[in-house]
C-alpha cells in the first residue's frame, strides 16, 4: 500500500522504454500526432472506444492534452502516449488508471492505430505499465477489461500472463450501440513470485 498520504507527491515516471518503444504522459505539442493518430484508426476504434469520435482538430487535442496534464497532476489519472523509438512515430495510448485510493488497484486501457497493430507493440507498453504499478506504486492488482468481442485486445492480456477472472455479461452498450459483456483480466501481486 502507498505510504505518501499526499497523493500528489507520489513519484510518477517521465517515461518507460522497452528496445522498441517509449510511454510517456502527453505533452501538448503532441495534438497534431494524437489527432493524426486517431484520424487514422477512427473505424477500428470505433466499435470499442467511446472518444473514437473526437480529436476532430488539432485545438480539440490540444484541450484534451491540458486535461490529461491536470489529471497526471492530481495523480487522479495516468494517460500515455506510446512511440515507435526508431521513427519516433507516435502509435497509439494506453493509460494507468488509479482504481482506489491507495494506488494499490489499477485498471490498464489502451488503444493503437491500424498501421502499427499486430507488432507486439501494445503488448510491450502494457508490460510496461504493469511492471510500473507493481514494482514503483505497490500496487496489488492490476486489471485489463475489454469487449468481450475484442479478441486482439484480450490476446495481450493472455500474452501477457494476466488471468481471465470471467465475463461481465450484457453490462454495457458499447460505443456502436450494441449490449455486450466485458471479459475481466487481472493480475495479483501474489502471480509475480
Amino acid at each position: 500500500m502507498s505510504t505518501n498520504k499526499y497523493r500528489t507527491l507520489i513519484p510518477l515516471f517521465e517515461e518507460l522504454h522497452s528496445e522498441r518503444i517509449s510511454v510517456r504522459s502527453y505533452r501538448v505539442s503532441d495534438a497534431e500526432a494524437l489527432r493524426g493518430a486517431i484520424e487514422e484508426a477512427r473505424d477500428y476504434i470505433r466499435p470499442w472506444l467511446p472518444f473514437a469520435d473526437t480529436h476532430q482538430t488539432v485545438e480539440e487535442s490540444r484541450d484534451w492534452i491540458k486535461q490529461q496534464e491536470a489529471r497526471w497532476l492530481l495523480r487522479e489519472d495516468m494517460i500515455v502516449g506510446i512511440w515507435e523509438i526508431a521513427s519516433q512515430r507516435f502509435i497509439g495510448g494506453s493509460g494507468l488508471h488509479p482504481r482506489d485510493l491507495n494506488f494499490t488497484y489499477f485498471e490498464i486501457g489502451y488503444w493503437l492505430r491500424p498501421s502499427a497493430a499486430g507488432h507486439g507493440y501494445m503488448t510491450e507498453a502494457a508490460q510496461l505499465l504493469t511492471n510500473y504499478a507493481f514494482d514503483h506504486l505497490t500496487a496489488n492488482r492490476v486489471e485489463i477489461r475489454c469487449d468481450e468481442r475484442n479478441e486482439r485486445s484480450a490476446a495481450v492480456a493472455r500474452r501477457l500472463g494476466f488471468v481471465l477472472e470471467g465475463l461481465l455479461r450484457d453490462d454495457r452498450i458499447a460505443p456502436d450501440g450494441q449490449l455486450v459483456g466485458t471479459l475481466v483480466f487481472s493480475q495479483i501481486r501474489s502471480d509475480r513470485t
